[in-house]
This record gives structure tokens, C-alpha cells and sequence, in this order.
């Protein structure tokens, strides 16, 4: 069944731009940020001492912001530890389901279409060949093109300045961090499978839900033109 719910319409003459997350939208991967994160701050908090406790847990941004204001000498370990972590994971990526059939349908359409993910090049660019993927992408924005990991918005600073003015976008994403990064420059974000709760959590709120990528080309279609 298709659980794409809209809540919003798109003018009729609109260039359309739709940028994906990679990790568990197109691609499913065993990467843990978790686990990555916690080896981080205990690799951190062995040079730098405790860092303040607090509920949430530490994320990887927040880790290495830290790293950089207290222990800059070790960033490029941390940066080692997780690009090791990240070939592993991408070694190991299998498409999810509909992903081929989302990202190749929505650029059929006219769809201009990008990936903007936290991982490194180098380990993105062919996972996304392997898979199929990179020859129906227009753009890919990975951590080595940006200032500042997602939930931060600055990947969009570099979508931008390659596509120029674009009538209407959308972000696809699974997590709160791109819902959270969308919103930051105004742009609609599809929910692809988010944890439950997770989007109220951090106040997100989708344009629309879906469990099926495949589903996406059309519904994309259908909000551009207006249709009812």
C-alpha cells in the first residue's frame, strides 16, 4: 500500500530537486553511530578527561567539535577511526528495497537528483556504483564537501551553489538529523521509515511518510503538476 500522506502542493512550473540521505534510505549498511560515537568519546575522554554527563548521548559532531577546541591533535585519529568503520559498513551495503526504482524514476521524470550523506567520499562513491545508483545522481555531497555534519544544514550551502535556483525541492530521509537539516533552509522532508517516535521527538514534521521507495517518482509527479 502506498502510505505517502501530503500535506502540501508544489507550483506547476517548478524545477524539481530531490536529495536522498544514504545510509538506511538508499542503502542498508551495519553501521553503528552509536557504537562509532561511543569509541570516539572514549578515545576523547582518555586524552581530554570525562566529558559532562548528560542524558543523550554524544553525537559525532558534538565529539568532534569538542576535539577540535580541546585536543586538536587528535581529530585526524577520530576521523581514522571512523572512516574505517565506514568501509566496513559500506563493504557490506545492499540497496533497500525500491531504492533503484526511486532515484532512477525521479530522475526520469526531470527530476534533478543528489545524495547528501555524512560518510566520506571515499567510501560512498563506490558503494553508490556498485549498487547501481551513481549513474541516476546529479550531485553527491558527502563530509568531505561540507563544514559541518548533518543535523547541521551547511550540505546544503553546497547543493545549492551546483544546482543554483530551483523552483521546489524535497529531502528523503530516514532520520531526524535530515528532517532537522531540511528544515534549517526550508525545504519539505519525506520520512522514509523513521524510528517510532523519533520525528516528534526532535520536532520534525514531514511533508509526507513512506515505507516504500518505489512509490516515490510518482507521488513526486503527481505534487509538481498539480494534480489533485
Amino acid at each position: 500500500m502506498v502510505t505517502l500522506s501530503m500535506v502540501a502542493r508544489y507550483p506547476t512550473n517548478a524545477v524539481g530537486l530531490c536529495v536522498f540521505d544514504l545510509d538506511h534510505t538508499l542503502v542498508r549498511t551495519p553501521l553503528d553511530l552509536a557504537a562509532m560515537a561511543a569509541e570516539m568519546r572514549r578515545r576523547l575522554e582518555a586524552r581530554c578527561g570525562p566529558l559532562p554527563p548528560r542524558q543523550e548521548r554524544y553525537r559525532i559532531g558534538e565529539l568532534l567539535a569538542h576535539c577540535r577546541a580541546h585536543a586538536p591533535a587528535l581529530e585526524a585519529d577520530l576521523w581514522r577511526l571512523a572512516l574505517e568503520r565506514e568501509h566496513r559498513a559500506m563493504e557490506q551495503a545492499t540497496l533497500e528495497a525500491g531504492a533503484l526504482e526511486a532515484v532512477a524514476g525521479t530522475r526520469a521524470a526531470g527530476f534533478r537528483t543528489a545524495v547528501w550523506t555524512n560518510n566520506a567520499r571515499e567510501v560512498s562513491l563506490p558503494a553508490l556504483a556498485r549498487l547501481g545508483l551513481l549513474e541516476h545522481l546529479d550531485l553527491v555531497v558527502t563530509r568531505d564537501d561540507m563544514r559541518a555534519l548533518k543535523p547541521d544544514p551547511d550540505g546544503w550551502r553546497v547543493i545549492a551553489a551546483h544546482f543554483g535556483e530551483v523552483g521546489v525541492a524535497v529531502v528523503v530521509g530516514d532520520s531526524w538529523v535530515d528532517g532537522v537539516a531540511a528544515a534549517a533552509v526550508g525545504v519539505p522532508f519525506v520520512a522514509y521509515r523513521p524510528r517510532p517516535g523519533e520525528m516528534d521527538r526532535f520536532k520534525v514534521t514531514p511533508v509526507a511518510w513512506t515505507d516504500d521507495l518505489a512509490t516515490l517518482p510518482a507521488w513526486l509527479v503527481t505534487r509538481w503538476s498539480g494534480a489533485p
